[in-house]
């Protein structure tokens, strides 16, 4: 192996994810992250506060941790995700149809061709 893909190996493996919120509470880089990740989630307006439905329960979330790394394997940075643990819920009970919207190439392809007719 050469020198360059041994070091990138190293600093790789050096660097270990957390598999918890208390892991990563213990260090001020996974903290750091999670506070940037909350403060995205804020300056998005991702949320907001509602009082909960008779009968209703919320759904609950977790962190999701990741290292980031560079093409030439140095640490970019540490990055926190707040997930929603969707997999709690039940069809019919708690939601009842789920809606992605994601327009396809091809009608995004018929609206372009429809204005450039229409100028």
């Amino acid at each position: 192996m050469s020198s360059n893909f041994k070091g990138t190996t190293l600093s790789i493996s050096s660097h270990t994810e957390p598999h918890n919120y208390n892991e990563a509470s213990k260090q001020v880089c996974w903290k750091q992250a999670m506070q940037e990740e909350l403060d995205a989630l804020n300056a998005n307006h991702t949320w907001q506060l509602i009082s909960l439905p008779e009968g209703k329960k919320t759904i609950g979330c977790r962190w999701v941790y990741k290292i980031k790394h560079k093409s030439d394997g140095t640490l970019d940075r540490y990055k926190a995700d707040l997930v929603a643990k969707g997999y709690t819920q039940l069809k019919g009970l708690d939601f009842l149809d789920t809606l992605s919207p994601v327009a396809k190439l091809t009608t995004l392809r018929l609206l372009l061709a429809v204005a450039t007719m229409n100028d």
